[in-house]
């Protein structure tokens, strides 16, 4: 085990997930905590954050409203009182209002963008800069299939998931020389609070489940290996990238 651990423990890191409350962000929280990293959770709903925190070995929260620019420079430095600077960065929080382009209000563009992009902007800037300077670091930022395929009213949030996996790209050049690695997940259909609606319809799920290669839609489960990977000493070589975790379903 003596070689695993080498490769993938993440004791005595710290990591910070937004949105590690609910969903894939949750799922994230708890293959990092099981793989022996101390977690803090960011996100707005604290009866959640507590919950979920109160389920993992090494875990807090800070409640904020992440797309409260002020809150959240005060939350991450309470975050950092908590257990430390960040060696894992994870934003994962999003939003993601679902009306046709036509009807998307700016008040909706820019609450998108907000919590979408301008958090995990804010945050890297926040973080990044320290993690080069210790010479170790990850970011990781979880992107969506709408980045790069317009499908289900995607909207805003289409374009701040695809201006995410730009900004990605931008850590990776900045800092990846100092040994902080920056890369993106991109999900497929996954179930979760923010699919309510395309669960709640079997054909609907049915339909996207047949597109993908593995014949199902996806789980959180499906995200807690490869985080673990992507946050550990076996990725000191993989950085820029943005990783589909679909079933296929991108190249299908």
């Amino acid at each position: 085990m003596s070689y695993l651990d080498d490769l993938f423990s993440l004791e005595g890191r710290v990591a910070m997930v937004t949105g590690g409350n609910s969903g894939i962000g949750r799922a994230i929280a708890e293959a990092l905590a099981s793989a022996g990293a101390s977690v803090v959770l960011l996100a707005r709903d604290e009866s959640r954050l507590r919950e979920a925190a109160g389920a993992l070995p090494r875990t807090a929260y800070v409640a904020v409203d992440l797309g409260d620019r002020a809150a959240l420079s005060a939350a991450a430095e309470e975050a950092v009182a908590l257990f430390g600077e960040p060696d894992i960065l994870v934003n994962s929080a999003a939003v993601n209002p679902r009306p046709p382009l036509a009807e998307l209000k700016l008040e909706d563009w820019d609450r998108i963008f907000a919590v979408n992009l301008d958090a995990p902007f804010l945050l890297g800037q926040r973080f990044g800069p320290r993690m080069a300077e210790r010479g170790w670091g990850r970011i990781i930022n979880i992107a969506s299939q709408q980045a790069v395929r317009a499908y289900g009213n995607s909207g805003g949030y289409g374009a701040s998931k695809a201006g995410l996996t730009g900004l990605t790209r931008s850590q990776a050049e900045a800092w990846s020389r100092h040994g902080v690695c920056c890369n993106a997940i991109s999900p497929g259909v996954v179930d979760t609070p923010m699919t309510e609606a395309i669960f709640a319809d079997p054909a609907a799920t049915a339909a996207i489940a047949a597109r993908t290669m593995t014949g199902r839609n996806g789980l959180t489960a499906d995200f807690a290996g490869l985080t673990v990977f992507l946050s550990s000493p076996a990725c000191e070589y993989v950085t820029g990238q943005t990783i589909f975790v679909d079933g296929g379903f991108s190249v299908a």
